[in-house]
């Protein structure tokens, strides 16, 4: 027998996904601790709290989830079949934010980068993002 959750139970199920210092974010911090980057976390000050960031070089990185982000093309972008029109709504504004607050920091002067949770759950893909990762915190401009 399937088990229904009630709006309340899954409002606590949902509160308990991370939102700092997810696997694919711990991920990225060990690539740029080993490439000698120097970097914060979780800057509150900043226009969307980017996961990783560098004030000095402003440097500002989001560590997306793609089923919660909407990462283009990716299979992990799902939409669940019931409350469909609530997803896609929620969805649409969880986009329609992130391209918000990356516009913001921007116009702070920041460069933005956003790295999906797909890309290092890959080899080939992780592969391509140390190098990413490496010419984004490296370059001046």
């Amino acid at each position: 027998m399937k088990h229904l959750v009630t709006s309340p139970e899954r409002s606590e199920l949902m509160a308990g996904i991370r939102q700092r210092g997810s696997a694919p974010e711990l991920v990225v911090r060990s690539i740029l601790r080993r490439q000698k980057h120097g970097f914060k976390v979780n800057a509150k000050g900043l226009p969307g709290s980017p996961d990783i960031y560098n004030p000095l070089t402003k440097r500002a990185v989001f560590v997306h989830g793609c089923f919660w982000h909407r990462h283009p093309g990716c299979l992990a972008c799902t939409i669940p079949k019931a409350h469909r029109d609530f997803w896609l709504e929620k969805f649409r504004q969880n986009v329609d934010r992130d391209k918000r607050k990356v516009r913001q920091l921007r116009r702070l002067g920041y460069h933005v980068l956003t790295v999906w949770e797909c890309q290092v759950k890959s080899l080939s893909k992780l592969v391509k993002l140390e190098r990413r990762l490496d010419h984004f915190f490296g370059s001046n401009g």
